[in-house]
């Protein structure tokens, strides 16, 4: 392993999770904030929620009563006046759906005076849920559409026609308190409608739509199911104000910094990466190939989300699957390729995502591991371990998508 580009690699991560941490957003966010003068409750929902809602606490000294809801391991601590829970995620469980229900609860019959802070992150799909569907059918729906390859767009719009919260039920609930919503995003372009699918947000999509995305996968719906596809979601919202006060172009913007005070001239290639994870790891790797004998030290930074398709049965996550992709690639060069999730989880996995460079295909051959057949496994996690790629940061309080880098340190 090339321990200075792993150095590096590591210096630019926490850097760039340091700048997009929610801490200052959500206090900046906060300065438009005027309750009407009634009360005033917080519901905070996502992988980003605990650390969201505590910011917000310290500000406002006071609430009237609080649910957070993020995922297992994320709760720091307790906030006054706040019920704080963990749940599953990516796939929603019993404890989120417990959790939703008592933010439902929460804001049953609140009056005109009244206001609702929501603070949404991403993972906010998963975890802030009430299914329409039995939670195993919620479930099973979900799996199909993480297996099958959908996008997170495809995969919102079926699950706003499934849940009680999403596609701007949640704000209806709350009626005719008014919603002020504070949005970490991790979707690209910062789509209100489908960040967490949107439970504070009209929803412009359609029952067509919803339909065609099942057809195109080849999705099993019960007739339940498919029937609540063809009910239509709230159009208009009337109490509701929205700020989005983080997003990937933060991310990758400081990755470009901290790339550039490590002597890295940075190029950014995409803020809205939007691929299989395997195809962008070749891509880089193909970046990095072709300019590893320009004699300068480069950094070729690309921000967004990609998806796995699923084939085999191992464990891992999309960072991981990009960042073992680029490891053929990268064999014999001075040349690294890294991808992280900034919330500090990746998949099924304890891993924020993994790190490769032109000596890691050769260590997996010495330990009998072929990269193409680890990939059809989807076993990434495991061959990352074995060659000391995995990067492990923890939960990070954050969630703003995905950066992932190629450096190349040309300079003799």
């Amino acid at each position: 392993m090339n321990q200075t580009l792993r150095e590096d690699a590591g210096r630019i991560i926490a850097a760039s999770i340091r700048a997009v941490l929610p801490d200052e957003a959500v206090k900046r966010a906060l300065r438009d904030f005027a309750p009407r003068g009634g009360r005033t409750f917080l519901v905070a929902a996502g992988k980003a929620a605990w650390q969201m809602a505590h910011a917000a606490a310290d500000v406002l000294k006071h609430v009237d009563g609080g649910v957070v809801v993020t995922k297992y391991g994320h709760v720091k601590g307790d906030i006054l006046g706040i019920d704080c829970y963990e749940a599953g995620h990516p796939v929603p469980d019993e404890n989120g759906f417990a959790a939703t229900a008592r933010a439902l609860e929460l804001v049953r019959g609140l009056c005109a005076g009244d206001t609702v802070l929501f603070l949404l992150s991403g993972g906010g799909s998963a975890l802030f849920e009430q299914p329409l569907v039995s939670g195993g059918e919620l479930q099973d729906i979900t799996c199909q559409l993480l297996g099958c390859g959908a996008d997170i767009v495809e995969m919102n719009t079926i699950r706003k026609r499934l849940s009680r919260v999403k596609g701007g039920r949640f704000a209806e609930a709350c009626a005719p308190a008014q919603v002020f919503s504070v949005v970490l995003s991790d979707i690209l372009g910062d789509p209100l409608d489908m960040i967490a699918s949107g439970p504070a947000c009209a929803d412009p999509s359609t029952c067509a739509q919803a339909c065609a995305i099942v057809e195109k996968y080849g999705l099993r719906l019960s007739e339940q199911a498919m029937a609540l596809l063809r009910r239509e979601t709230p159009k208009t919202l009337s109490n509701t104000t929205a700020r989005i006060t983080g997003s990937v172009r933060e991310l990758c913007a400081a990755a470009a910094g901290a790339c550039r005070e490590l002597g890295y001239v940075p190029v950014l290639l995409t803020n809205q990466l939007c691929c299989e994870a395997r195809e962008a790891g070749s891509m880089l790797a193909s970046i990095a190939r072709t300019h590893a004998g320009d004699g300068k030290k480069l950094a070729y930074i690309a921000g967004g989300e990609t998806v796995v398709r699923l084939t085999g049965k191992g464990k891992g996550g999309r960072n991981q699957e990009l960042a073992l992709a680029a490891a053929p690639g990268l064999a014999g060069l001075n040349a690294a390729v890294f991808s992280v999730g900034s919330d500090g989880t990746d998949g099924p996995t304890d891993a924020a995502g993994g790190y490769v460079d032109g000596e890691t295909a050769a260590a997996l051959s010495e330990k009998g591991l072929d990269v193409y057949s680890v990939l059809r496994e989807n076993d990434a996690y495991h061959a990352l371990g074995a060659a000391d790629g995995l990067i492990i940061t923890g939960p990070t309080g954050t969630n703003v998508n995905d950066v992932a880098v190629a450096l190349v340190d040309g300079e003799p």
